[in-house]
């Protein structure tokens, strides 16, 4: 026999038919009939039905259940009986008593008709209220721990890189301001300059899981103001091939094992199914995908250099014509629309040595080899107008023996974006922040 004090999850009730246990979790419904009163109580791995004949004058639990409201936390001590008729696992328990813990008021704030926006006001009820939500970030940790497995498998050594930086970076555009004490510091929008650094004091393959600022003033439905980065730089690479080949396999095993940890829960929860990519992913140059989508009617004038979401939706459907596959690089990016420090073929010096990953017509990731050369970089530097006084501390890892190197960039809530099938980022982030929310 359990000891009624101790907590059994929901999830868990099956090994204990016949004996008396505890649950705690929340109030999700409520019917109270004249003779019997039904509690569906929810806790964080499913539902379970508390089923209390009525007993009349006298009868506390009868009491309590009639006064509780939904969404209240409380604490069930019962008995676990079979009982086929329940749907919910074909199990019953039948209380003996009830702690409330917490009484929830009344009516809640949101409800299923809320819209989306208004939920966001309320998230911590908006994700305990659905599986769904409560899934997704079951699945984040799974994604995190795949790719930190796969990294550490590779020789990655994981870096920590600061947040707060005294210069606006390379041109001082994206980045948030804030007092720090006498003088102003900046958020970074990136780790780039710092992992370079680490790259050059000997580390000779960094892998980092931090937050991103960006300072733009953008409302789509795939950008923040603040969201989660995943970046790998790896040293002594022969091309940016080597960081294509790096994110690839990095991909193959996390969606592996998402798949195998979640892939069932997925399709029940968001109706999609988790698809493991064959290697290599395709890969198009710039040229080559604009190319392509002029002849499906896109950019009718030819003046576009890069790729709008448009072009990206469309050379992912391309993609997935000819090939089947969900993923494709888009490589050899002008270099009029790259940072000064992506290294450029000596042969073609109008294009980096850089690649966009779209995952069914979403960016998700940009990465490159980067300049190595002292004086090349001071070269593109000056080429794009960026001053490299305020750069000086990152310049000098270049001037002691700096080896070639390249890395990546990726979105995580992208990433959950695209696997779950969700509109919106808003939708895989715990607390958004976008230009006009900064609350909860």
């Amino acid at each position: 026999m359990i000891h009624p004090a101790r907590r059994v999850l929901v999830a868990d009730l099956r090994k204990h038919v016949g004996e008396t246990v505890s649950v705690s979790g929340w109030v999700n419904t409520l019917r109270l009939q004249r003779k019997m009163q039904f509690v569906l109580v929810r806790d964080h791995t499913g539902m379970t039905q508390v089923t209390h004949r009525r007993g009349g004058e006298g009868d506390l639990l009868e009491r309590q259940l009639e006064e509780i409201s939904l969404e209240s936390a409380v604490r069930i001590t019962g008995r676990v009986l079979d009982n086929p008729v329940v749907n919910l696992g074909g199990l019953e328990l039948v209380p003996t008593g009830m702690e409330v813990l917490n009484r929830a008021q009344a009516p809640l704030p949101i409800d299923e008709h809320t819209g989306s926006e208004h939920r966001l006001d309320w998230r911590f009820l908006d994700v305990r209220k659905r599986p769904a939500a409560q899934l997704l970030f079951a699945v984040q940790t799974t994604v995190e721990q795949a790719m930190r497995e796969f990294a550490y498998r590779e020789g990655c050594t994981e870096m920590h890189t600061p947040k707060l930086m005294g210069t606006a970076s390379e041109s001082g555009a994206e980045v948030f301001k804030l007092g720090y004490f006498d003088r102003n510091a900046y958020l970074a929008q990136s780790p780039q300059f710092y992992k370079q650094m680490a790259i050059a004091a000997g580390i000779d393959r960094v892998f980092e899981v931090g937050p991103v600022f960006r300072a733009e003033p953008s409302f789509t439905s795939r950008h923040a103001t603040e969201f989660t980065g995943v970046d790998v730089e790896l040293a002594w690479i022969d091309s940016v091939e080597d960081v294509m080949d790096f994110e690839e396999r990095m991909l193959v095993h996390t969606l592996t094992t998402v798949k195998n940890l979640h892939g069932d829960a997925i399709r029940e929860h968001f109706g999609v199914e988790v698809t493991v990519p064959e290697l290599p992913f395709p890969r198009i140059t710039m040229a080559g995908a604009q190319q392509i989508l002029r002849a499906r009617g896109w950019d009718p004038q030819g003046v576009k250099e890069d790729l709008d979401p448009e072009g990206e939706r469309g050379l992912a459907a391309h993609v997935m014509e000819e090939t089947g596959h969900e993923f494709v690089f888009v490589t050899e990016y002008p270099a009029s629309i790259r940072p000064f420090y992506h290294m450029r073929p000596a042969d073609r010096p109008g294009l980096t040595s850089s690649f966009d990953l779209l995952w069914k017509g979403l960016e998700i990731t940009t990465g490159a080899q980067r300049e190595h050369r002292y004086d090349l970089l001071l070269e593109q530097a000056a080429e794009k107008g960026v001053g490299t006084e305020s750069l000086r501390d990152y310049l000098n890892c270049f001037r002691y023996g700096c080896p070639p190197h390249g890395g990546l960039g990726m979105g995580l809530g992208r990433v959950l974006m695209v696997m779950l099938g969700l509109d919106s980022i808003r939708e895989a982030t715990f607390l958004f922040r976008g230009p006009n929310r900064l609350t909860p």
